[in-house]
């Protein structure tokens, strides 16, 4: 099995091995049946920053790759096949300075604009609202559009909007028809402003609050089209955000409320973020414990919705999360390129089990970013391309996506460093429709192997098979040379015993196993 090569590779012998594991009784509970974890969870974002679009999704129509128009196939084919729920664009903060209708109709006649959050680089506009849609189309996912708040007006907004979702005869639907679609494009998700507390404008939350209300009476619904408005919400652990959004704006006038927490390396946003490679286990367990933060601050966050919304009709999005490292050495810092190691995917696996484990509240999350920028899914030099391990998580952990949610008890091992611990084990379980149960396991230990003993009380099962993403070390990452360092390989070291299931899982591993 691929991973006692692993371990023998590293120099580490089974009976060594043996000697450092520590056993955890588990029991997968049956749960509620209504209790869904929404397919959302596993959304991702597009922002015009970078090589994310110009450069990822969308290339010179020379460069040597299969193309639809400029949309590159090869990253199209990569995300069809990990079934991405929704694509949030165009921003992050370059969406509060864009203005939608520069980026749409004949591309030569497009005024081209200032990216001026992201490196001052000049852009074109050949990337706007048709051609976002036709790679949703092509993706199958569902469009998220951030709206501009911050720079732009409400009849901006609006007029977007019924563009978009009107079939009437008004000039904005002529002109969409006139742009070569005829049928009205459904797009329900919203966001009003984004990080409207910094970038979005500086806001305070009372005064966000009374914008929000008035750009969303004139987001209008349209037949066939209800909208998913979307609030501004907090940033990081900003309580008091949250206590006045919910306050003042009535649940009714809204569908969901934001969230943004980025894990850095150094917990610091002055000086050093922190290096994306060659950094030492301290360094990993620094990042690992920042980035477990996020399951105290959606409880709290939730725990401030359920104040004002009982029922839990407003979904909370984390619609930015991911880890932030200091820029590749040499590389335009305006363009956050960063590599993506080990590390990353145990923080991506983490992270997506505790959005599982808060589906009551958590309804959307979107890893920053897509392709070429922060903790991306798909890194390319021109012509080459590769799958980050962060892709390997969300293709592993696809098959939580709108499957009945299971809670799990269990209490993890500590995994210690100096003075400081965490768990070492985090996990979340659903069912799926045909009732095949999924069980995400992440061990966060660099050294010790986790042996389960799992109980499963009223789940009828014959067969268990696994998959597994591990490396040598947790600093491990993938090349243009060497695209394959990391990828997925079969995993057996889960067995029925009797009724219960054990599982021996290796150290720095996210393994998701299939029983049914």
């Amino acid at each position: 099995m691929r991973y006692k090569h692993l371990l023998s590779a590293a120099g580490l012998s089974l009976t060594a091995l043996a000697a450092s594991a520590q056993t955890v009784q588990m029991t997968v509970q049956p749960g509620d049946p209504k209790l869904i974890v929404s397919k959302h969870i596993q959304g991702q974002f597009a922002e015009h920053l970078g090589r994310n679009v110009y450069g990822g999704f969308w290339v010179d129509k020379d460069l040597n790759v299969p193309k639809k128009g400029r949309i590159r196939m090869d990253i199209v084919e990569a995300l069809q096949k990990i079934h991405v729920p929704n694509l949030r664009w165009p921003g992050g903060c370059f969406a509060d300075t864009y203005h939608w209708h520069d980026g749409v109709g004949p591309a030569a006649q497009r005024p081209k604009m200032l990216n001026l959050w992201w490196g001052n680089t000049l852009e074109d506009n050949s990337f706007g609202t048709h051609e976002f849609l036709e790679l949703c189309d092509m993706l199958g996912t569902e469009p998220y559009l951030a709206a501009n708040v911050g720079s732009g007006t409400v009849e901006e907004m609006s007029n977007w909007m019924e563009y978009l979702n009107s079939n009437e005869d008004t000039p904005m639907v002529q002109e969409r028809k006139k742009n070569g679609h005829a049928e009205p494009y459904k797009v329900s998700w919203w966001g009003i402003g984004n990080e409207s507390w910094g970038c979005g404008g500086n806001m305070t939350p009372e005064y966000y609050t009374d914008v929000y209300k008035r750009y969303a009476t004139f987001a209008h619904d349209y037949p066939g089209t209800k909208l998913k408005k979307i609030v501004s919400g907090a940033n990081g652990d900003d309580a008091n955000w949250t206590e006045v959004c919910m306050k003042k704006i009535p649940t009714n006038m809204m569908w969901g409320l934001t969230l943004h927490y980025y894990t850095l390396p150094t917990g610091s946003w002055t000086g050093s973020k922190g290096a994306a490679t060659g950094f030492d286990e301290q360094q990993y367990f620094n990042t690992l414990r920042n980035g477990l933060k996020m399951d105290d601050i959606v409880t709290r966050h939730a725990a401030i919705m359920d104040k004002y919304d009982k029922e839990k009709r407003v979904a909370l999005l984390v619609d930015e999360w991911g880890i932030w490292t200091d820029v590749e050495p040499g590389t335009n810092p305006g363009f956050l390129y960063q590599q993506n190691t080990l590390r990353d995917a145990l923080l991506a696996g983490t992270t997506l089990n505790i959005f599982n484990n808060h589906c009551d509240r958590v309804k959307g999350a979107n890893l920053a970013q897509a392709v070429n920028v922060l903790q991306a899914l798909v890194l390319t030099d021109k012509e080459k391309m590769l799958l980050t391990p962060t892709y390997h998580v969300f293709d592993l952990y696809q098959v939580h996506q709108d499957a009945q949610y299971m809670p799990l008890d269990f209490k993890s091992p500590d995994y210690v460093m100096g003075n400081e611990k965490i768990p070492a084990l985090n996990a979340s379980a659903s069912k799926d429709k045909n009732g095949a149960v999924h069980i995400s396991l992440v061990n966060l230990d660099t050294k010790k192997t986790i042996n389960l003993e799992t109980a499963l009380p009223g789940v009828n099962w014959k067969n268990v098979s696994g998959r597994i993403l591990t490396s040598n070390s947790v600093s491990d990452y993938n090349t243009f040379e060497k695209p394959n360092n990391l990828k997925l390989a079969e995993f057996k070291g889960a067995k029925k015993k009797g009724g219960n299931l054990t599982v021996a899982l290796p150290p720095k591993s996210v393994v998701v196993l299939e029983l049914k």
